[in-house]
């Protein structure tokens, strides 16, 4: 239906939630889903700030799936419309009445059938999954004789026009009889977020929305379907057990459709094929396009009609909400790939969700088939959304890399180029002169060793006077088109591991294939703006041994262009975090083009009574010494020394978990030498003992910190690092952390290149010009600060975790007296700061609070 239909009426915000689990919300859920369906419904960026604890999750889904439930109501109100003429202009009213009953009966009547059918394909699953570990499943394996083939044709570079997509989709062959292949796609939800982990999170907390209070789409359903009365207790209970349980297939009460995507590492269930190693993708794609027994078990094969696996693979998907694991498990059962019944899942889903990589990436999101048009966008945990936009717009290629693709590309000219036509010819000479040509240059760096950055403009002038033409866009759009990095790779692959097994060499499978690093530079230079920089510079070797290796990074230093094609594409796109502030950093960077009616912030203003929260900032030591806890003077033993002086002093104050976050992994080291010399160590040990961060398993020091906080009864102080994994993702809630202490501001090293660069871009876009001698202007330096603050809130916020959470918060560093700095703190802090002049006002204050928390 057109949108202009769609909103010829317009949804009110409603007061209530019936979908939302629990019957009492707390005022700051109402508030935010009240905000994002407004959100929604006006075309409009949310950025919402609601901390773990709040029922965050439940939120964004209970408000998206009730504005999808009231916007399909409006939906078929207009199609009624449509059909009856409106009005009752078109007849008498018993006339019209009777026509929109039979006609609303019609238009029910499929999606009434369609439920039906994934309520079949639950009970299928059920079955299934009882007979999987009932049966010794016979693997299947893949010969190398079967998958090495002599016909040397399909190395050839392709002359299709086909995208890669349309091309890998029709050679799978999917076969069978479909009868849903024509049903239109519906509206949906992509919620996306950094981590597969982060992502499994949503499938709990979907199966406890009472969605079935908002799916009654009869004649009677009140003006505003979301505030009508919810159905009884006894209409609307429902057993949310895991998948294939009896009670989940038998209670007939229609499901979200969800589906969860994933990579092909991920979800391959083809043992023999990931033993193998190497490249997965490849390899598949290998099995895609073979006949008889060499096809993947676990597709059906193209020529057998009648079998219908992956649609119904794909049904059962739809039918309940499966996470990655879950979804590994059931197409165990079914014995059909999860990975390729997941992408056909997307057109009927609800609710998609994906990592960042493929929601932001134009040529992933192509592959799927995702069409973000009039679309929902959740993007959750978004504090790490600019640092995700830049690192997918950064492509680096060291200099080995490019060697091995010189390597594997003049072997491969060598091999065909008796069967290689003219136009394939003169494009392949034409890439390995401006790869020898770029060798050059990487050569003459290694020999400077200093880093040097440079506009694409100022790479193609070196370039272009050693080569006569270079058009990357050329070159990119003949390697998408030829398939032929894909070709070389598979080339070299099956000649070393012939040449292996004739023991002429040691194949141990070819790693990251070289040309895809070189496509993926080529396609980065290709669509490189103003805003994009290439770097060369020195890549240290690991652990200090051997020599450093030249390096070549494209980096843009604009994250709004990439993420720019999402805000267009949808209806509304929603930034939701724990900790967005400042949220005037990411409407800055990522929507400066936009008028500001478009932008609708929340930000929680409480997470917590304010007797459950304080926060102190600490700018004098025991000795009265000002805290500055600046790069330069963190070799400053006299400050170290005080620091632990203080941390000591908590140790004796704070029950249970002490956490405590400092500025790197060297001052970490740094500070627990120096406090086991000084003897401050022994001192915090006799009240509590100590752990720390390392490179290691978090999970596992995690687990064994909270061990001893449960078993020993003094607690436990765990000494972290701001930006490590321990300040995100990772929950201290309650006992685990009645304390939080961020040592310092940890602001981003002004030594890299990328960063003064990016510094350097805020200072242009914002009309300024960079001091001379300076690195940053006034746009630039406030960039700088809110980089330092989004690391500080996140540390802070893995403090409190719920309603009833209490903790203490203590930023030990003069600079936190800035009420510029202190205005970036996220809001829901409130008036539990708590600003001291002497660090006897700071026991004093810190006392107080946890004698009056027993």
């Amino acid at each position: 239906m057109a949108t202009g239909t769609q909103d010829s009426l317009i949804l009110p915000t409603p007061d209530s939630f019936p979908a939302f689990p629990f019957d009492t919300p707390y005022s700051i859920q109402v508030d935010l889903m009240r905000h994002l369906y407004s959100a929604i419904e006006a075309r409009q960026i949310a950025i919402a700030e609601s901390p773990t604890g709040t029922g965050k999750t439940l939120s964004l889904l209970s408000a998206t799936l009730s504005w999808l439930d009231d916007d399909k109501y409006r939906a078929r109100k207009g199609q009624l419309d449509a059909l009856t003429g409106g009005d009752a202009r078109s007849g008498p009213e018993w006339v019209v009445s009777q026509t929109r009953d039979r006609l609303r009966r019609e238009l029910e009547a499929d999606e009434q059938e369609y439920e039906e059918r994934l309520a079949a394909a639950r009970k299928r699953e059920d079955a299934q999954r009882r007979k999987l570990f009932a049966r010794n499943v016979k693997k299947q394996k893949l010969s190398d004789e079967q998958s090495a083939s002599d016909d040397e044709d399909q190395f050839l570079p392709d002359d299709s026009e086909e995208s890669d997509g349309s091309c890998l989709r029709r050679k799978s062959g999917y076969p069978g009889v479909d009868p849903h292949n024509d049903r239109p796609s519906c509206t949906k939800i992509f919620y996306a977020s950094r981590t597969h982990s982060q992502l499994s999170q949503v499938v709990p907390e979907l199966r406890k929305l009472r969605r079935e209070a908002c799916r009654n789409l009869d004649s009677s359903r009140p003006s505003h379907p979301s505030t009508q009365i919810p159905m009884k207790d006894e209409a609307r209970k429902r057993k949310y057990e895991p998948v294939g349980s009896e009670a989940d297939s038998s209670n007939g009460l229609p499901e979200t459709r969800f589906v969860s995507l994933g990579s092909r590492r991920q979800l391959c269930l083809n043992e023999e094929l990931k033993a193998k190693g190497g490249d997965l993708d490849e390899r598949c794609r290998e099995l895609l396009q073979a006949g008889g027994d060499r096809r993947c078990p676990y597709l059906p094969r193209p020529d057998d009609v009648d079998d219908n696996r992956l649609h119904e693979f794909r049904d059962q998907i739809l039918a309940s909400p499966k996470d990655i694991e879950e979804l590994i498990i059931s197409g165990h059962a079914s014995r059909t790939c999860p990975y390729f019944a997941s992408r056909e899942a997307i057109s009927q889903a609800e609710v998609v969700t994906l990592p960042y990589n493929l929601l932001l990436h134009r040529d992933a999101r192509d592959a799927l088939g995702i069409d973000l048009t009039n679309q929902i966008v959740v993007v959750d945990e978004a504090h790490n959304l600019v640092s995700s936009l830049l690192s997918l717009s950064t492509v680096t290629l060291p200099l080995r890399t490019l060697e091995l693709c010189l390597e594997q590309l003049a072997a491969y000219i060598s091999r065909f180029k008796n069967r290689l036509t003219s136009k394939h010819v003169l494009h392949l000479k034409r890439l390995y002169r401006l790869l020898h040509t770029l060798r050059g240059l990487f050569s003459n760096r290694q020999q400077q060793g200093a880093t040097e950055v440079m506009t694409v403009d100022g790479l193609l002038s070196k370039l272009g006077g050693k080569i006569e033409e270079i058009n990357f866009l050329e070159i990119q759009n003949y390697l998408r088109k030829s398939k032929l990095a894909r070709k070389i790779t598979t080339y070299t692959m099956k000649a070393k591991l012939k040449a292996e097994q004739k023991g002429l060499v040691d194949y141990s499978g070819p790693g990251t294939p070289p040309l895809y690093a070189v496509q993926e530079f080529i396609a980065a230079l290709a669509a490189a703006t103003d805003d994009g920089r290439i770097i060369f510079t020195q890549k240290p070797p690991p652990h200090d041994r051997g020599t450093h290796e030249i390096q070549i990074k494209y980096q843009s230093l604009n994250p709004a262009p990439q993420f720019r094609a999402v805000v267009d594409a949808a209806r509304s796109v929603i930034l939701a975090g724990g900790t967005m502030s400042p949220m005037s950093d990411l409407t800055a960077q990522l929507f400066a083009h936009m008028p500001a009616e478009k932008i609708s912030l929340f930000s929680c203003n409480h997470i917590t009574p304010e007797s459950n929260l304080r926060t102190l900032v600490i700018p004098r030591g025991p000795r009265g010494g000002e805290l500055n806890f600046k790069h330069s003077n963190m070799e400053n033993a006299d400050l170290l020394f005080e620091l632990g002086q203080i941390v000591a002093n908590f140790s004796r104050i704070v029950p249970d978990g002490m956490v405590i976050f400092l500025p790197s992994f060297r001052v970490l080291e740094k500070v627990k030498s120096l406090w086991e010399e000084k003897g401050i160590m022994a001192s915090i040990l006799k009240k509590k003992k100590v752990f720390a961060e390392s490179s290691a398993d978090v999970h596992e020091l995690l687990s064994q910190y909270a061990e001893e906080i449960r078993s020993s009864g003094k607690g436990a102080l765990l000494l972290a690092v701001v930006g490590a994994k321990l300040s995100e993702g990772l929950n201290f809630s309650d006992q685990l952390a009645r304390m939080v202490m961020v040592v310092g501001l940890p602001f981003p090293n002004l030594g890299s290149a990328e960063l003064q660069e990016r510094l350097k871009h805020a200072d242009r876009v914002a009309g300024a010009v960079t001091p001379k001698n300076s690195i940053y202007g006034a746009a630039g330096k406030e960039l700088y600060e809110n980089m330092c603050m989004n690391s500080v809130n996140q540390s802070i916020g893995r403090a409190i975790r719920h309603k009833n959470d209490w903790s203490m918060l203590v930023l030990v560093d003069v600079r936190y007296q800035s009420e510029k700095i202190r205005d970036k703190l996220p809001r829901w802090i409130g008036k539990s700061l708590v600003m001291t002049q002497s660090f006897g006002q700071v026991v004093k204050s810190a006392s107080q609070f946890f004698v009056s928390r027993r």
